[in-house]
């Protein structure tokens, strides 16, 4: 899976989208707990992940791999699609192409 673009969607939480069009829920929390994550707890550490195309890039120094992703992302509907994209910024980031928001 390539990524296309990546958005935060919450404190934690990507939204992904994948070059065939698919998109999901990626849910980096559980990662958080790792020393190589932590620094992700920081909204504004969180809203500069970057997007590698076939992995996401943590400025901290982790990374995660677009298989990873793939693996345990939860996938959207067109419809739910349509609800991330329409719902407000959680914390008030603003989206960009090449780090988050939207990557």
């Amino acid at each position: 899976m390539k990524i296309t673009k990546i958005t935060v969607a919450d404190i934690g939480i990507l939204h992904i989208v994948s070059e065939d069009g698919r998109s999901g829920l990626f849910d980096v929390r559980p990662y958080m707990e790792s020393e190589a994550f932590r620094p992700l707890k920081d909204p504004m550490a969180f809203a500069q992940v970057l997007n590698g195309g076939y992995y996401v890039e943590c400025r901290c120094g982790g990374d995660l791999s677009a298989d990873t992703i793939e693996a345990r992302w939860h996938k959207l509907t067109n419809q739910d699609v349509r609800a991330v994209a329409e719902a407000p910024p959680v914390w008030g980031g603003a989206s960009q192409s090449d780090s988050v928001n939207t990557i």
